[in-house]
């Protein structure tokens, strides 16, 4: 008869099974040693690669409790043949099934115009419903500190303004400078518009074009790229193109999660 060992190893020292998920594209994980975190873009003899948010790859082996996935340790595992699940946000935030918009909060994002909030919007717009975040629009920042005294800022009201050419030395940058209060934050992106702001690979050109001062920049840009003189149509024609942060300048990408995690902070 076969002798009976009980395994006597305390509990506390017994590694508890974790669950083994399948590396399906654009699953996003954090690498445990490294805290490296990215949407997942191929598995193949042993190995995964991600890709974050800013467009940087790399490789790790699919390691038994290698990954993180919402907080929790995963044993990542190569993926039978199938059409993948979409898993992330077009920002590249985790999608949460189900989520129900969240009821607006008392702190707002401004942005300079309408542009600007419909690329928010395409972009970060299930993002900021979960958080119960709203984006407006100013036509300007010209009256921007007038702006902020209106809307009164406090702990429970955060107010985070982008602006558009915040580079040293505009005018733009006059302006944020003059605004001080602390429950605001004026950051910005150096483009002299959003349309910059979209990758021209993304929009199908080689680069924007340079518009000499003087010169109203976006019907510039239609003009030299051969579009019709009707800005209004050569946006949506732009925006169209937007499927998800990868088609975003990193230069606006960070100054928009900045002001995100800025008004939604504790």
């Amino acid at each position: 008869m076969r002798s009976y060992h009980p395994d006597l190893t305390p509990p506390w020292k017994k590694s508890a099974p974790v669950p083994e998920v399948p590396a399906e594209p654009d699953l996003v994980v954090e690498e445990v040693t490294t805290g490296f975190c990215g949407a997942v873009t191929g598995c193949e003899a042993g190995t995964v690669t991600l890709e974050d948010r800013f467009g940087k790859h790399r490789v790790f082996p699919l390691a038994p409790r290698g990954f993180l996935l919402e907080g929790r340790t995963v044993t990542l595992v190569r993926p039978a043949s199938g059409p993948a699940r979409p898993s992330r946000t077009a920002s590249g935030s985790v999608a949460v099934a189900g989520a129900r918009a969240r009821v607006a909060r008392a702190g707002r994002i401004y942005v300079e115009g309408r542009h600007d909030a419909e690329l928010v919007e395409r972009v970060w717009g299930d993002d900021l419903r979960v958080e119960g975040v709203v984006v407006e629009y100013l036509e300007g920042v010209d009256d921007l500190p007038a702006v902020v005294r209106d809307f009164g800022p406090g702990p429970d009201a955060r107010l985070g303004v982008l602006v558009d050419h915040l580079v040293p030395g505009s005018k733009e940058s006059r302006i944020a400078a003059s605004v001080t209060d602390a429950h605001t934050l004026v950051v910005g992106h150096p483009y002299i518009d959003v349309w910059e702001a979209v990758k021209p690979s993304s929009v199908g050109i080689p680069a924007w074009p340079t518009v000499p001062r003087g010169q109203d920049w976006k019907t510039g840009v239609c003009r030299a790229l051969g579009w019709p003189d009707n800005t209004g149509a050569a946006w949506q024609h732009i925006l169209s193109k937007v499927t998800s942060y990868k088609d975003l300048e990193p230069a606006l990408l960070g100054r928009v999660e900045e002001l995100i995690d800025f008004v939604t902070a504790p």
